[in-house]
């Protein structure tokens, strides 16, 4: 089954990422994206803390496909296990 889109959760400035989840079945995939690789993806110099869901809103459907990727490859992170994007996840050639 495909992940589909699941909802924003907010901006977390302690960790310098935008906290998001994704969808499987009846299951809730807890996601992340580092701000860094937002910018990144813009080509931006540092967004304002307030502007960081807009930013991810801009960037949504690049994100979730990457995290889709990672979800489907099983590359996990944490404790519950999520997906986290960083900068390096957007550079790997497709």
């Amino acid at each position: 089954m495909a992940l589909t889109r699941g909802s924003f959760n907010g901006y977390e400035f302690d960790r310098m990422v935008v906290l998001f989840s994704m969808v499987d079945g009846e299951r809730m995939i807890p996601c992340a994206v580092s701000t860094s690789a937002m910018d990144d993806l813009e080509k931006a110099e540092r967004v304002p803390p307030e502007q960081r869901e807009l930013q991810f809103m801009r960037l949504r459907d690049r994100i979730e496909q990457r995290a889709a990727e990672k979800f489907v490859a099983r590359e996990f992170e944490g404790t519950p296990p999520g997906i986290i994007l960083r900068s390096l996840d957007f550079r790997k050639a497709r």
